[in-house]
């Protein structure tokens, strides 16, 4: 699918501008699970015109600094599993639950009292703006079946796998009508495979498989160990729950390597492609191009260079604009300079 080695991408939120959303009360919350329309300063009744004023800016920085695949930037949304998962039925919003996340601290989510169930399109309209604001290639975001279940609370399904399932059945239905609308990649994001492994190793493969059933372009399965700013403590150099994702349908896997400083031999001999997590989100300075370069060239060392994407650990969401500007400079940079070594 790419046309050159070491193609650049964001995993797929980018900072939202200042005019947009509060971003010290963001910050100051937490990612939330469920809807908090307090964080937005537009009034609602502007609110998505404003959104697409602030994704054709998130687009036109991305191509500006030289990235190979466009995303939207995720500037619609409050966090970036609670878009889609609050715009199904069978949620209770107004009585929410309580579950502990993975940083250990409790979380409002939403209550599971109904079947699971698409009431109409919920992203293929900003697929489609998406696709016309780029000529590049073009990536959207969605929360996976597994982490959607970990982050909701369970009150009519029989167990957390037939719940993770029923999510799993609303987003191949999504998934098609992204493909539809003309935008090239979907990514899954399921942290919480990380958080939760034993479980993971119950039915998320299951619950992703069916997610991506009839896929009609590429996809993608990320994993992370959270936002740096919330994940503060040192992040392990290993995943609890990765190899096992060389049997799920993606095509790719986007998994952080430079703040965890992750031993890259735990990837060895996979057949996915991988996004290379080439830039420390935990870091208040931009990388060196070659400090780029150095990690994508580790990579390429024990998976073909021809799999590798170049990107992000994680989300931008909480960097400053300027920060991720520098960031992205030097992930293109650097990127170039790794493929001048292989060709």
């Amino acid at each position: 699918m790419y046309d050159k080695l070491f193609p650049t991408s964001l995993v797929g939120s980018y900072p939202q501008p200042d005019w947009l959303i509060d971003r010290a009360k963001l910050r100051s919350k937490g990612p939330p699970r469920v809807r908090d329309l307090s964080l937005w300063k537009v009034a609602e009744a502007d609110l998505a015109e404003a959104q697409d004023a602030a994704t054709r800016l998130a687009v036109l920085d991305q191509e500006e600094v030289g990235l190979d695949i466009i995303t939207d930037g995720e500037v619609r949304r409050e966090s970036y599993s609670n878009h889609f998962a609050t715009s199904l039925d069978g949620l209770d919003l107004d009585n929410p639950g309580t579950k502990t996340g993975r940083s250990g601290r409790p979380m409002v989510v939403p209550r599971v009292v109904g079947p699971i169930q698409r009431r109409e399109q919920v992203m293929a309209r900003e697929a489609a703006f998406l696709r016309r604001c780029t000529r590049r290639l073009t990536k959207m975001t969605l929360p996976g079946p597994f982490t959607m279940a970990m982050q909701a609370l369970n009150e009519y399904y029989p167990d957390e796998e037939a719940l993770a399932l029923a999510y799993a059945d609303v987003l191949r239905d999504e998934i098609a009508d992204i493909f539809a609308s003309g935008v090239d990649i979907v990514q899954l994001d399921e942290p919480y495979m990380q958080a939760e492994p034993e479980s993971a190793r119950l039915f998320a493969i299951k619950a992703i498989n069916k997610a991506l059933e009839g896929a009609a372009g590429r996809t993608v399965v990320h994993m992370c160990f959270g936002y740096a700013y919330i994940m503060d403590q040192t992040k392990p150099q290993g995943y609890s729950f990765l190899r096992e994702l060389d049997d799920c349908a993606a095509d790719e896997l986007s998994i952080e390597v430079s703040q965890p400083r992750l031993d890259l031999s735990l990837i060895a001999g996979m057949k996915k492609g991988f996004l290379i997590g080439a830039l420390d989100l935990g870091r208040d300075t931009a990388e060196t191009p070659e400090e780029v370069r150095d990690t994508l060239v580790a990579a390429a060392s024990v998976i073909p260079a021809a799999n590798i994407v170049a990107a992000p650990d994680c989300g931008m969401k909480y960097l400053t604009q300027e920060l991720s500007q520098a960031k992205l400079a030097a992930l293109v940079e650097g990127a170039a300079m790794a493929r001048a070594m292989f060709n």
